[in-house]
């Protein structure tokens, strides 16, 4: 199937439950993006658990983003509990815009739900010749460090670097060992998952990810002893709730659960003009720099290269969806 044909089937689906064209576009257009990398936890699988929550008014279908303040280069926006990419592009969008003036900006956003990749929020960002952070929290799937009671999310932090003549490069970490959308995809298909990603309700280590779904996720780092993961997700966790007001983590019920309340979860997005610190001559020769050291080991791979390259065959090609996943879909396409 055309990427478009996936596209055109995720919004239908998402307006058939309730939601708006532009909230259904921006959304259909974020899953298929990240089914297109090969990133099928955060992609087209995710459009049942949407459409539950659209019906269980978790999520508000029909809502329209909005800023809420504004600053010469600070914008916070108010998803009004709608699906997190308008809003999301919004803030983008001002903070691209004022770094250009002030060659730093935030944008923001709360009352926010699922944000999906985050690095694929900067994709505007990049194309604009800039640099940009992004970060999110999201339900509490992992304990403080020294805790055992789940209190952040996963919160993935993301950042991505222009290259002058070469696709960016682009940094997206989950901050537990892995995405915990992979222990949702392994469950689907009734699949283990490997020892190391995942703890049950016991805090015992399990390789059924049902378990570990209603467990905990551990923190990267974990299997050294560190603490790091934990740490960082604390980070994430206080720069998107404390400055924008949002929900924390553990104030969220999980996106794994049809029921619940609505998230209200927060996001930030930071821009930076290279052209306002050391100018652009500067910046593209020093990233030019240090990916030569690197890829002078021919086993180095530059981050963010292999979605690049599998979004572009799938662009030409297309991409196959499984049926665990197309079937569902064309239900609710129907429906």
């Amino acid at each position: 199937m055309t990427l478009q044909e996936i596209h055109a089937l995720v919004s239908q689906a998402l307006q058939n439950a309730g939601t708006s064209r532009l909230q259904a576009d921006a959304t259909a257009t974020a899953l298929v993006t990240a089914e297109a990398q090969g990133l099928a936890s955060h992609g087209v699988s995710r459009v049942p658990m949407y459409v539950a929550h659209l019906r269980a008014g978790r999520v508000d279908g029909q809502a329209v983003p909005s800023i809420v303040r504004q600053t010469t280069s600070a914008t916070l926006i108010d998803a009004a509990n709608g699906f997190a990419f308008p809003a999301c592009a919004l803030a983008v969008q001002a903070a691209v815009s004022a770094a250009r003036t002030s060659g730093i900006a935030l944008g923001a956003v709360t009352n926010s739900h699922h944000f999906g990749v985050a690095a694929d929020h900067l994709e505007a960002v990049t194309q604009a010749g800039l640099v940009g952070i992004a970060m999110g929290n999201s339900p509490a799937a992992m304990a403080a460090a020294g805790g055992s009671r789940a209190i952040f999310g996963t919160n993935p932090l993301a950042a991505a670097f222009p290259r002058q003549h070469a696709a960016p490069i682009v940094i997206d970490l989950s901050l537990s060992e892995v995405a915990r959308g992979k222990l949702m995809v392994a469950a689907k298909k009734g699949e283990p998952i490997p020892l190391g990603w995942a703890l049950d309700q016991t805090g015992q280590p399990t390789t059924d990810p049902q378990a570990g779904l209603a467990g905990s996720m551990l923190p990267f780092g974990s299997l050294g002893g560190g603490s790091k993961g934990a740490m960082l997700a604390l980070m994430v966790e206080l720069l998107v709730t404390s400055l924008t007001g949002a929900r924390f983590g553990l104030e969220a019920d999980s996106f794994f659960e049809d029921q619940g309340n609505q998230p209200r979860l927060g996001q930030v997005f930071i821009v930076i003009d290279p052209a306002a610190l050391g100018g652009q001559a500067v910046y593209f020769e020093r990233v030019e720099a240090v990916m030569s050291a690197m890829l002078a080991d021919a086993g180095v791979r530059v981050p963010g290269y292999r979605r690049h390259d599998l979004a572009t065959q799938a662009r030409l090609h297309g991409i196959e969806l499984p049926a665990a996943t197309l079937t569902p879909l064309l239900a609710m396409v129907q429906a």
